[in-house]
């Protein structure tokens, strides 16, 4: 590579670097990189220009909220490539995904993905004046079932025909790097053992096949995981031929005025993930009824000139705001008080408000 490519490479690190620090600044792991991290950058910068870059020990843990999941969460340095990664390959990515895959791209996310199914719900039914059926579906333990080897050759099929900077080769010795990279490898395992005992086993990378499951923690899982299921959403909109389709990450909704016929696409679907990326339909999450009835999507109940807050959503608002102490502590006119709650609590506030939902909101005294 020629001075001026080797320049730009640095510069492309150092701008995965600000982008990385903007949502993991306060970690330990982070302000560790941060006491130095020029020094760290260009030691990372010659890793990868000579090839010998390794993705280092992540840290394995369990949340509660909104369902038991199970994270695998990089080191920062690692954080760096994935950033790296996405910066310099998510506009060819974004050619190719459809204009209704919702998951982790900009200027779309769960409140476009509402608005877009609203839009969908009122066009097939001829703005509620007709019948529409609503068919939704979600692949079981989708994130412990992607295979990587699958997932390496369709990432490295749009790489090849698209991409053409002089970093090519390093980008794809990366991509081989990161999707291969078995996280539970010399792992640091935070919680007690119990604990994973409740997880089922279909949601955890320990008891899945080698060379299946990508770590639920990663941007570069969030990105390949639109990736694996991107000839899926092609496949529905083009041979299906279904017009008001949906996907946020495993979650899709696909609508049609005939009920019969949402039964028949539903058939092709579960053939199509079985025979082609070996994924399942969740049995216990299909829903398929009239529009009139609602509809439950990313957090919201979506019904006729109206939506409200979830259930599930609402239950975890309610819990952090009666928290042990926390509503005697906590000032609600100045924010003043646990900053972490504080921040939970916008966050809740912002997402409720583009609902039905004042009188929660109101109880509160945070409208």
């Amino acid at each position: 590579m020629t001075k001026e490519e080797l320049v730009e490479i640095k510069v492309n690190l150092f701008e995965a670097y600000y982008a990385c620090r903007r949502s993991k600044r306060n970690t330990n792991n982070a302000i560790a990189f941060e006491l130095n991290y020029e020094q760290e950058l260009f030691r990372l910068y010659e890793d990868i220009i000579s090839y010998t870059y390794e993705p280092g020990r992540s840290i394995a843990f369990l949340v509660q909220k909104p369902v038991m999941r199970e994270i695998f969460a990089a080191t920062f340095r690692d954080r760096v490539v994935h950033h790296y990664l996405i910066n310099q390959l998510n506009p060819i990515f974004e050619r190719h995904f459809i204009y209704d895959s919702y998951s982790c791209r900009v200027g779309k996310g769960t409140l476009f993905g509402i608005e877009r199914m609203e839009k969908f719900m009122r066009a097939c039914s001829d703005n509620y004046t007709n019948d529409c059926y609503v068919l939704k579906l979600d692949i079981s333990g989708y994130f412990m079932h992607i295979n990587r080897v699958l997932l390496f050759v369709k990432v490295l099929r749009i790489v090849n025909r698209h991409y053409h900077a002089p970093d090519k080769p390093i980008i794809i010795y990366l991509l081989a790097k990161i999707i291969f990279q078995n996280p539970l490898d010399d792992c640091d395992i935070r919680g007690l053992a119990k604990e994973w005992d409740k997880l089922p086993r279909t949601k955890s990378l320990f008891y899945m096949p080698k060379g299946v499951g990508l770590p639920i923690g990663n941007l570069t899982s969030q990105v390949f995981s639109n990736i694996y299921l991107n000839d899926f959403d092609h496949f529905v909109k083009r041979d299906l031929k279904a017009h008001y389709y949906g996907r946020y990450v495993d979650d899709f909704v696909l609508m049609h005025r005939s009920k019969a016929q949402l039964i028949e696409w539903r058939e092709q679907i579960r053939t199509y993930l079985k025979e082609h990326l070996n994924l399942d339909v969740h049995p216990k999450k299909e829903y398929l009824q009239h529009y009139g009835k609602g509809m439950p999507f990313l957090g919201g109940i979506l019904k006729p000139h109206r939506r409200y807050v979830g259930p599930r959503a609402l239950k975890s608002f309610n819990q952090l705001m009666h928290a042990t102490g926390w509503i005697a502590d906590y000032d609600f006119l100045s924010g003043t008080g646990d900053e972490k709650r504080h921040e939970q609590i916008v966050s809740y506030v912002g997402f409720m408000k583009h609902f039905k939902a004042h009188k929660q909101i109101a109880k509160y005294q945070l409208s």
